[in-house]
């Protein structure tokens, strides 16, 4: 199987990572070949080579991560079978007037990134607000609170409520951590 993901030129760079290396890294812990083509942004993703071939879909959610703005060291986080990707597209919710997409943007991100920075914090999620997507990395747990608070904001919630919301999730957060869930 063959799956193919295009990603912004200017992310080329991350994905192949100084000398190569992240690439290769990429290829070496998962077993699947990663072609780019840095002149498209495309990436072709071939799991002739690979023992499980359910880790192309792994590479191809790590691809994505690192197109949408996570740091290889975040989007690599998805290499744990407990670790997924949510992706969300901001004109779903705002529609296609860049004025407003870039209004809700800004509510995601918060004053000084205080908004982003307490959905981390809050649910242990990695969060990535990369052109008009806003991307969550994490487990079961951590996701279901972090996508129902950046649904809230995204739906026009004010931020005290949403802040409440994840406050009040941190206990079921710290059951499932510990494996009570």
């Amino acid at each position: 199987m063959m799956l193919y993901v295009k990603i912004p030129m200017r992310r080329i760079g991350v994905l192949i990572g100084e000398n190569g290396e992240t690439k290769k890294k990429l290829e070496d812990a998962t077993g699947v070949k990663v072609v780019i083509d840095s002149e498209k942004g495309e990436v072709t993703i071939d799991e002739k080579q690979a023992e499980d071939p359910s880790k192309v879909l792994t590479v191809q959610d790590i691809v994505k991560a690192i197109g949408r703005g996570f740091s290889e060291e975040r989007a690599f986080r998805l290499l744990d079978d407990e670790i997924f990707l949510r992706m969300f597209d901001v004109r779903d919710f705002a529609g296609k007037n860049a004025k407003r997409v870039r209004q809700v943007r800004a509510r995601l991100i918060g004053t000084g990134g205080k908004t982003r920075r307490l959905v981390e914090e809050l649910t242990g999620v990695d969060v990535s607000i990369y052109g008009n997507t806003v991307g969550l990395i994490g487990d079961v747990v951590q996701l279901g609170v972090a996508e129902k608070a950046v649904e809230m904001l995204l739906e026009g919630s004010k931020h005290a409520a949403v802040y409440r919301f994840m406050e009040g999730s941190r206990a079921s957060l710290r059951i499932a951590e510990l494996g009570f869930d």
